[in-house]
């Protein structure tokens, strides 16, 4: 397995295309020597390759570059760490001057190049949460038609069948959203120019992170007593939405970075003339 180690408290960066945070690189003996630390690497605690994004050179002429860890290094130190689902294991990985090997050449365009990764796992981050808010759903679905008070089904109520209704079309909406995603990143590995791919998965996975949180969060509802519990499966959806967004980013942001890319905040022609006017 290989992980991705690129920032430190990214806070979301990620899925805006990645940033060499804490980690710090510098030439030494004709190799290169790490140090630095990064934050909530995903199954950094097991991989047997760590790919990470370190800053190299001054100040002024800072470069992003990529480097291989390998498992066992020395000066590598790796702890797993609490995160609010359990089910997607993140680490703490601290690198103490650690010899890496440089992927790529001195003058490759590594931002471009994590700006492509995160669009990619956006895209798959997307199409996951839409599975898991469809099960969610599945599963309420069975229970209040199964769930019986004052004489009835619940699901027959009025009020239980328009809040699943809602639930229903966000998750067919987020579907969409992914399947387009999906389209443009392949359309684009092809070469054949996804439109809106770099804007795509980013915005599908704001989509289906809501979807996912608003499915989780009536299966918690609907369930009553039980949907409350540990022993049932209800939590486990939402810590996943919940812990998505701490990891890949808040909806807002994401939706943010996709009208910035799409160069929605960009001056309109009136405005730059009353600037240069002025």
């Amino acid at each position: 397995a290989t992980a991705l180690g690129l920032t430190g408290d990214n806070r979301g960066d990620w899925a805006g295309g990645g940033r060499a945070g804490g980690m710090q690189a510098r030439p030494a003996d004709g190799a290169w020597r790490l140090y630095g630390q990064a934050e909530q690497v995903v199954d950094g605690h097991s991989a047997g390759l760590l790919v990470v994004a370190a800053h190299a050179g001054g100040f002024a002429r800072s470069r992003t570059l990529l480097f291989l860890v390998r498992e066992g290094a020395p000066g590598m130190v790796r702890a797993r760490q609490t995160s609010l689902d359990e089910t997607r294991t993140q680490a703490r990985v601290e690198l103490r001057d650690v010899e890496a090997e440089l992927l790529g050449g001195g003058d490759a365009d590594v931002p471009a190049a994590l700006a492509a990764v995160g669009d990619v796992a956006a895209t798959v981050v997307a199409a996951e949460a839409v599975g898991a808010a469809e099960r969610a759903l599945e599963r309420t679905v069975e229970y209040v038609r199964q769930r019986e008070q004052f004489g009835r089904a619940i699901g027959s109520f009025q009020a239980v069948k328009h809040r699943l209704a809602d639930v229903y079309v966000q998750v067919q909406a987020a579907r969409s959203a992914a399947y387009y995603a999906a389209w443009a990143a392949g359309a684009e590995a092809a070469g054949f120019g996804g439109q809106g791919a770099e804007r795509a998965g980013g915005l599908a996975l704001a989509q289906a992170l809501d979807a996912l949180r608003t499915a989780a969060s009536e299966a918690v509802q609907l369930h009553g007593g039980i949907g409350f519990t540990w022993e049932h499966e209800a939590h486990l959806y939402f810590k996943r939405a919940s812990g998505d967004e701490l990891l890949f980013g808040p909806v807002h942001r994401l939706r943010a970075r996709a009208a910035e890319r799409a160069g929605l905040f960009e001056p309109t022609r009136a405005e730059a003339e009353a600037e240069e006017v002025v």
